[in-house]
Order: structure tokens, then C-alpha cells, then sequence
């Protein structure tokens, strides 16, 4: 099957998953690369205002509903959350912003970690930024170096955010399977946000299964990027990528973000670019249905 033009395929091709009570488009958008070009948190050239809100505008006319977002996304003279807020306030109903906590950046850019009081504050700065009165989605980020630490005490932080009417939802992200189970056994997850592509180690893929039978959406990030995480994608390809997208009539990038949707009903993708023909191009990818012989093909070895 030859791709759809980009110019006629919305968000909706991608199909629909539920986070707890608000459903989304399958194919969603990622705004870290918004204030910025090239490698996301360095100091780069700020991405131009107006295309950046021209690029956040189109995605919704596309169809997309749910983006991705986060306090700590900002260069020097551009914040994605007040972008975000910029372009799309007052908000249509139906769009789901979800963001992440955890993580925080002071003025100069340097990198903290919160403690379970601090979260609070960093959940308060997004609805300032955002505009919002709560938070539909928020997500416990947590850091590579804590991969056998208890989440107990910061979920349940946030867990007394989503009682007190400042979060609908809860997420976590960078997370084992472990510390899923203990945020389960202190609220409701409707969501895990871990890297995750093609390449991914068996372990990986386990974990997206065990998402699935759950009935808990998993939200790959750096699906197109893989191994070039922050940087971006690198212009190497594998061969069985550049062949699939050949037969499809489709880019690399199109490609990889159509074997992320198949990987299961309740996978999301929410890729990222400051690019409106490149935001095109990412909503048209959840039209791409891949044949078993593209699947097989695509069983690329872990990295």
C-alpha cells in the first residue's frame, strides 16, 4: 500500500487510544524541539516564533489532540509551554496536553532533580505557563540513575495533586516495570513515556506488551531519533528501513513511526519538529499500515 498524500491525511488515520477519561488521536506531537534548532537543551539557535506557533496550530488542524509537553523545554529566548499556550489558548475542547515533572532547569539551564514537596511547585509553574487551571496528563520523569529507586514518595505527591483537582491523570516516565507496579499500588497510571524504537532490546518490547494487557497506553519518546536521543535522527539508515519506506513510498521517518503504531493498539507517538511540511509528513505516517513481510523485515537487532 502507497502512503497517502500528506496533504490529505489527518491524525484520525492513526486511530484512537483512551488516557483514563480523555481520548486521543494515536499520532500526537512532541514540543522539546519547539524553542529550538538542533540538539534539544543546548544552546542553539532559537527557533522563529511565528513558524514555531504556526507549526503548534497546524498540528491541530491535522487532527492532532494530544501534545506532549514540559516546563523544562526552553532555550534562552523561547519556552515551549508558552508557545504552546500562545497558539492554542483558549483551548478546543478535546485537546490533551500532558506534561512531565521531576525534572527542573534554573534560568541558566543547569539541570535538578525535585524532591516529592518540590513537585508542587514545578505542577503550579506548567499551569501558569500553560494557561490551564489543571493538568491532564502529568508524568513522574524519573532519572536514568534511578532505575531500583522507589517512586513512592514522589507519586504520592502527585497523587495528592490529583485529588486536590490539580491534575486529572497520572503518568511515569524513564520507568521499570518495578516502579510501574508501585505507582499502580498508589493511583491510577494511565500512561508510561519511555524511549523506545526500532532496535529496542527484547526487554524493552516486554515492557510494551505488559503496557498493553494493562490497559495502559505506552508513549514511546526519541521513535525517530533512536540512538541519536536529543541530537536527532542521524542520516544513517538501515537497509531494511530505506527498503520498506521504497516499497511504500514513504520517508525513513514515516517508516519507523508506523512500525511504533503497530507495535500495539495502545502505543502512542508523539514525534516533534518545528517543521511544518516535516509535521505533515509525521501526521501522514499514522495512515501507513505495514505488512507482516514489513514487520519481519523490520525485526531490526537490539542496539
Amino acid at each position: 500500500m502507497m502512503l497517502p498524500s500528506s496533504e490529505t491525511t489527518d491524525a484520525s488515520a492513526s486511530g484512537t487510544w483512551t488516557l483514563g477519561d480523555l481520548t486521543v488521536n494515536r499520532l500526537g506531537f512532541g514540543s522539546m524541539r519547539l524553542p529550538q534548532k538542533g540538539a534539544a537543551f543546548a544552546d542553539g539557535t532559537p527557533r522563529d516564533r511565528d513558524r514555531a506557533l504556526h507549526v503548534l496550530r497546524r498540528a491541530v488542524e491535522l487532527g492532532v489532540n494530544h501534545i506532549d509537553t514540559a516546563a523544562f523545554y526552553f532555550s534562552p529566548l523561547r519556552s515551549a509551554n508558552e508557545l504552546i499556550n500562545s497558539a492554542l489558548a483558549p483551548y478546543g475542547d478535546g485537546l490533551v496536553i500532558t506534561t512531565k515533572v521531576g525534572p527542573g532547569r534554573d534560568p541558566s539551564g543547569a539541570w535538578t532533580w525535585a524532591t516529592p514537596e518540590q513537585l508542587r511547585g514545578q505542577v503550579e509553574e506548567n499551569l501558569r505557563q500553560l494557561g490551564r487551571d489543571h493538568l491532564d496528563v502529568v508524568n513522574l520523569r524519573l532519572a536514568p540513575s534511578q532505575a531500583s529507586a522507589s517512586v513512592a514518595g514522589h507519586f504520592g505527591a502527585l497523587a495528592e495533586l490529583r485529588r486536590a483537582g490539580l491534575i486529572r491523570h497520572l503518568g511515569v516516565s524513564n520507568a521499570t516495570p518495578g516502579q510501574l507496579a508501585e505507582a499502580r499500588g498508589i493511583a491510577p497510571v494511565v500512561c508510561v513515556q519511555n524511549a523506545y524504537g526500532l532496535g529496542s532490546p527484547a526487554d524493552d518490547h516486554a515492557f510494551v506488551r505488559a503496557c498493553g494487557e494493562q490497559g495502559i497506553a505506552f508513549v514511546p519518546f526519541f521513535a525517530i531519533a533512536g540512538t541519536g536521543r536529543e541530537e536527532g535522527a542521524s542520516g544513517a539508515q538501515d537497509e531494511a528501513v530505506l527498503t520498506v519506506a521504497r516499497d511504500h513510498g514513504a520517508t525513513p521517518a514515516q517508516v519507523r513511526l508506523a512500525w511504533t503504531l503497530h507495535q500495539g493498539p495502545h502505543v502512542l507517538a508523539i514525534p516533534g519538529t518545528g517543521d511544518p511540511d516535516h509535521l505533515a509528513e509525521n501526521v501522514a505516517a499514522g495512515a501507513l499500515r505495514l505488512t507482516a513481510e514489513d514487520l519481519a523485515l523490520l525485526a531490526l537487532p537490539a542496539r
